[in-house]
């Protein structure tokens, strides 16, 4: 299934996309798309069903933002230089273990909703990712196998990043990356059984409709399942938690000079294989 959230900001209603391509109302059935929902599996069956008979009112998609697909997130956990070719690109060995940094729920935001450059910023960077949605409590998982078991779906982010605030100002990269509006998520949750493998997806990034990142899931260096238990040694993941599991190569980080930063009114677009598309005019905050 293909869930999203649609509405003003804080004011976001379930909904679905049907096999047919047409928007539809969940709120009858259930009151958010949130870790509740997916990690009710009876519920989620209702949905399913629901969803198969067409019964389901239609939403008219004219002028309707889509949000978020997920609501109430617990936490955001970031994947850092997850990507054999954004490591080569950037001078970086392939680390051994993964490199985890937490994400503030608040700067999650919407597909198209804008995207505030820091006061001060002059190092703004795109970074086109495969996001997990977690399905089920994760603590201390023995396998990969148990990893992908635990995975309720994916959805396409844009892990934004500032640069100089994320490497050049002491301290860890946290300030490089919460910034508000840091995190647009969506269109889609899709469901994990939509995605037959997340080790084969394509994954592009284009700012002012130039092709910057042109890559694949399969260049990952540690795969999904293996992020999920790895992560879940030092945090228990819950339903809705939200791991996002690295760029691949084509950061403005990883470019020649003059390094092509982001500028207010610049416009980035992006896409997963499956997972939908993005569109962000990037403004100053």
């Amino acid at each position: 299934m293909k869930l999203l959230r649609v509405g003003p900001v804080g004011s976001e209603r379930p909904a679905l996309l049907d096999q047919d391509g047409t928007l539809r109302d969940l709120s009858g059935l259930v009151t958010d798309v949130d870790g509740a929902l997916l990690a009710d599996d009876a519920v989620l069956s209702r949905v399913r069903e629901a969803a198969g008979s067409g019964e389901l009112p239609v939403l008219d998609p004219e002028g309707l933002r889509i949000g978020a697909p997920l609501g109430r997130i617990g936490k955001v956990v970031g994947i850092g230089l997850n990507y054999f070719g954004h490591a080569a690109e950037v001078g970086a060995e392939p680390p051994a273990e993964p490199i985890l940094f937490l994400k503030a729920p608040d700067t999650v935001g919407g597909p198209d909703d804008t995207v505030l450059i820091p006061r001060g910023s002059v190092k703004t960077d795109w970074e086109a990712e495969l996001g997990v949605v977690i399905g089920a409590t994760a603590r201390y998982l023995a396998s990969a196998e148990e990893g992908l078991a635990h995975v309720a779906g994916y959805a396409l982010v844009n892990d934004v990043s500032e640069r100089e605030f994320q490497i050049e100002r002491g301290g860890t990269w946290d300030k490089g990356k919460n910034c508000e509006t840091f995190t647009p998520v969506g269109p889609w949750l899709v469901t994990a059984d939509e995605v037959a493998d997340p080790q084969a997806l394509a994954v592009k990034l284009w700012v002012n409709g130039e092709l910057r990142q042109d890559g694949d899931t399969a260049d990952q260096i540690f795969p999904v399942g293996e992020v999920v238990r790895y992560v879940s040694q030092f945090m228990t993941l819950y339903p809705g938690d939200l791991i996002v599991t690295g760029t691949p190569a084509g950061v403005a980080m990883g470019q020649p000079e003059p390094k092509p930063y982001l500028r207010a009114g610049d416009v980035v677009e992006l896409e997963i294989e499956g997972l939908g598309r993005q569109r962000q005019e990037f403004k100053g905050a």
